[in-house]
């Protein structure tokens, strides 16, 4: 039997609100952590979902500077888009929030107050990369150049993506702007810093306890730890942010990678509010009993892993009751692209930039949510990079989810519309062949709980395929176009069997196809439902009336055009 938690408390990273979502966000972070949610949902686990926009920093000003309006415009703009994008999708979040309001701004000062408290904040006068050309400090993000350790030449101002290796912007060789080009160089200034080496025993006492953790992110965790970990900084020069409550600091904001996490307890502080139990965040964020697992990619790991936890380990210290630290880290690896360039397909990295990017809300005009949901997982990259690919799409919905799932559905259902009046009662007596599939069933439905509960989805889906397998070869066994001619009434158990194998596959199958599931009770009233176990619980009846496809294919023309749009991207060509 299933270990029962108390309660789960989920998130997914915050998207920043400064662009449009593409599908590799959307794989890294946020439909793994749907599907999920959805599963613990279904089988009445006290669950919620919580995100929101990441809205403060450098990179929005200089796009309000750009487009000649204000932070607070351009914030608002995304996070409507953003919004109305997951919803289109099926994200199902409980909350969904944003940084920039005044309850986030309190909860922000009110974790670097218990900080200062506990006595792991310092000041200190830093280096910090400056751009003479346009007369302002550069956040580490928009500073570029050669990586002190690997030699990697396009290291960013505060991580390398190469090595992996942290290291402070001036130490980079050749440094620019990325925005200009020019030159950026070292200045002083004087800021905030979280006193990160303080915890770094009981980080690896704490993470080296997490045995269900993915291997490549414990290790790699630990070996940074084991390193040595620095001082990170917490303010910078901006004006967009949430205030720093210390004298002298009124000019400057916190820096974006220190508020932001904070925008998961506001949230659910949010979400709370809204349901009417203004103090129950306190049951996710200060119950030990609660699993709070945090959904992201692979470049968000260090800030999920070790700052974030460090924050909360402080903050408990210096005030109030302790903080659920993060039971898991699932990150997640890199979705790339294959792009057709001289019809040759193509690995290459996204750039949003050049526009190289499947971005959802376009992708979303083409296509069916859950046909872009399935095809999504069933690529996740969960132990390594992969490719999204415009063909392999197509295949996969086309073969996986309508030659099999699909196929399946429409085959019951027509069979018992046209031979069985729509109405398919319990036979008194189920034959051997249908008990042994039944059986099997059960089998694979373990295996799919056991992919699901090590939050593993796209391994999950595997074993829903094989559900379809499963039940199309039991179909194609009995043959009922043919028993139909000399046996009505093992058709009809037949067929009843073939029913109850639906409803465990519509059950398995609703984190990934919502839509589609919800749009099955419209004609067929079987509830979505596991297998019953061997003791009985089988339905009395099914009912199927105005059956339809629950899908259409993907056509080669479809294909066409959104592979030639990223053609035209990475060649340089205007965008379909």
């Amino acid at each position: 039997m299933a270990e029962k938690i108390s309660r789960y408390l989920v998130t997914s990273a915050l998207p920043y609100a400064n662009g449009p979502l593409h599908v590799g966000q959307i794989a890294g972070a946020y439909l793994p952590a749907d599907i999920f949610v959805r599963y613990l949902r279904a089988r009445g686990e006290d669950v919620i979902y919580i995100c929101g926009t990441d809205e403060h920093g450098v990179p929005i000003t200089l796009t309000a500077e750009r487009e000649g309006t204000t932070p607070r415009e351009v914030v608002d703009h995304w996070w409507t888009h953003m919004k109305g994008t997951f919803a289109r999708f099926g994200i199902s979040f409980d909350n969904f929030s944003r940084t920039s309001t005044e309850l986030h701004a309190e909860n922000t000062q009110m974790i670097y107050r218990r900080l200062k408290e506990g006595g792991y904040i310092s000041e200190d006068a830093s280096l910090q990369m400056y751009s003479p050309t346009e007369g302002r400090f550069l956040p580490d993000r928009y500073v570029e150049g050669t990586c002190p350790y690997c030699g990697y030449r396009e290291a960013r101002g505060d991580q390398c993506d190469n090595c992996g290796r942290w290291y402070e912007a001036y130490q980079l060789i050749e440094p620019y702007s990325k925005t200009t080009g020019g030159p950026a160089e070292p200045r002083e200034t004087t800021h905030l810093y979280l006193d990160l080496p303080d915890f770094s025993e009981r980080l690896k006492e704490w993470i080296g306890s997490q045995q269900h953790w993915r291997g490549t992110v414990k290790n790699f965790i630990l070996g940074m730890i084991e390193s040595g970990l620095e001082q990170r900084p917490i303010t910078r020069d901006i004006s967009w942010g949430v205030p720093v409550p210390e004298p002298g600091f009124e000019d400057k904001r916190f820096y974006v990678w220190f508020d932001a996490p904070i925008g998961y307890i506001s949230s659910t502080m949010e979400w709370a509010e809204r349901i009417g139990e203004p103090d129950r965040w306190r049951e996710y964020w200060q119950d030990p009993d609660t699993r709070m697992i945090h959904f992201i990619a692979k470049d968000n790991t260090v800030f999920h892993t070790v700052v974030w936890p460090a924050m909360l380990m402080g903050a408990a210290e210096g005030g109030g009751e302790p903080w659920v630290l993060p039971y898991d880290v699932p990150a997640n690896e890199f979705m790339n692209l294959e792009v057709v360039v001289d019809g040759e397909p193509r690995a290459m990295q996204m750039s949003t930039s050049r526009n190289l990017a499947v971005w959802l809300h376009e992708a979303l005009d083409r296509f069916p949510a859950d046909a872009l949901r399935f095809y999504l997982a069933s690529t996740l990259p969960e132990t390594a990079d992969v490719n999204f690919s415009w063909r392999d799409f197509q295949t996969r919905v086309n073969s996986d989810l309508i030659g099999n799932l699909a196929n399946y559905v429409n085959r019951v259902l027509s069979f018992t519309e046209k031979y069985a009046d729509g109405v398919l009662e319990r036979p008194d007596e189920l034959h051997p062949e249908a008990l042994q599939a039944f059986a099997d069933f059960r089998e694979i439905e373990r295996r799919y709980d056991a992919r699901m509960r090590d939050e593993r989805p796209r391994e999950a889906l595997s074993e829903l395929l094989a559900l379809g397998r499963r039940a199309n070869q039991f179909f194609d066994s009995e043959a009922p176009w043919n028993m139909r001619k000399e046996d009505m009434g093992r058709t009809r158990a037949t067929l009843y069997a073939c029913a109850v194998m639906l409803q465990s596959i519509a059950f398995h199958a609703a984190p990934y196809v919502p839509e589609a599931v919800e749009s099955l009770g419209g004609f067929f009233d079987g509830p979505a439902v596991p297998m019953p176990d061997e003791q009985g619980g089988l339905p009395e009846r099914f009912g199927v009336s105005g059956a339809r496809p629950l899908f259409r294919r993907i056509e080669d023309d479809e294909v066409n055009a959104a592979e030639s749009r990223l053609t035209n991207a990475a060649t340089g060509g205007e965008g379909a």
